[in-house]
């Protein structure tokens, strides 16, 4: 089992202090986890820095976490812009990052960013497949329906070879069997009750089985957003504040898949996810977020599989 940890995104105007931010991701080194992680969301009422930003910022403070997003909404990116920033970013923290990609779904406010909706995720795996082709062609001939090149370069390559890890995040069962069919992983979403994600697990197992592909090299993830508190009650309070802030609005459902209590509660609950298939998991904390890992590290993550 990998723990993972989220890097702190969610700031105010006015309210990101670089010393405690470094001394955050030190300290996650520190503590042993794997890798850290954002998450993007442009447009919203929530307060939330960029995610390839933050995570160039975390490799300039770190030396040996991994770094990640969960998820870029690549139909809204221009692939040949996003492969040259991961690229480089790559290269900038000597190989450490891990890249997650989905779709993002047809509510997406595609006009904000001068698209339309139709045909979205024939954007997404053309969009992939034209970024991959960057990362690890000298030369580019790619006639899509969205982007043509004619022998284009794009340099430095990715310092991971023949590119860094791509994770999907999927919910339905076409978007899973492409995640198999064209992915390095799965990251089920910290929206996702465990019993989704049970399930989500069984139709990515059962993909890769009819695929030929060995379950060892296709690691399965999910995020959890957790909640430590000796007052269970007051944890559930400050989860659900939180989440609305995130989200702009009350939204149950997701209420409903976070994790929030006392150490026990969370250990049973991060047993379930463990149980379900995952191999690695994110805790993205949402208030003393250093307080919250210092428990994460110390009352949770040790009974995981005990």
């Amino acid at each position: 089992m990998r723990f993972a940890i989220a890097i702190p995104q969610f700031y105010a105007d006015g309210e990101f202090e670089p010393e405690q931010f470094r001394a955050y991701l030190g300290r996650a080194e520190t503590l042993g986890f794997d890798s850290a992680w954002t998450q993007e969301s442009v447009l919203g009422t929530g307060a939330q820095f960029a995610p390839l930003e933050a995570m160039t910022y975390a490799a300039a403070c770190t030396s040996r976490l991994r770094l990640g997003c969960v998820v870029f909404v690549t139909p809204l990116h221009s692939p040949v812009h996003l492969a040259k920033s991961l690229s480089t970013l790559d290269q900038l923290s000597q190989g450490r990052v891990e890249v997650g990609i989905g779709t993002g779904g047809k509510a997406r406010p595609f006009a904000a960013f001068g698209l339309r909706p139709d045909r979205y995720v024939g954007r997404f795996t053309e969009g992939l497949a034209l970024m991959k082709a960057l990362w690890t062609q000298p030369r580019v001939t790619f006639d899509g329906e969205f982007w043509q090149l004619e022998d284009a370069a794009m340099e430095p390559k990715p310092a991971q070879k023949p590119h860094p890890p791509v994770w999907f995040g999927a919910n339905t069962e076409p978007a899973l069997r492409r995640a198999v069919r064209l992915g390095d992983g799965f990251f089920g979403a910290g929206a996702s009750p465990t019993a989704s994600f049970a399930d989500q697990v069984k139709i990515v197992r059962q993909a890769l089985a009819e695929a030929g592909r060995d379950p060892s090299s296709f690691p399965i993830a999910k995020r959890i957003y957790i909640a430590v508190d000796d007052d269970a009650g007051r944890a559930r309070m400050r989860m659900n504040d939180a989440m609305a802030r995130i989200y702009g609005r009350r939204t149950p459902p997701v209420e409903a898949a976070t994790v929030a209590g006392t150490a026990a509660d969370c250990v049973r609950e991060v047993n379930a996810v463990a149980a379900a298939g995952a191999e690695l998991i994110l805790f993205t904390t949402v208030f003393d977020q250093l307080e919250q890992m210092e428990r994460l590290a110390s009352e949770v993550m040790p009974q995981v599989g005990a």
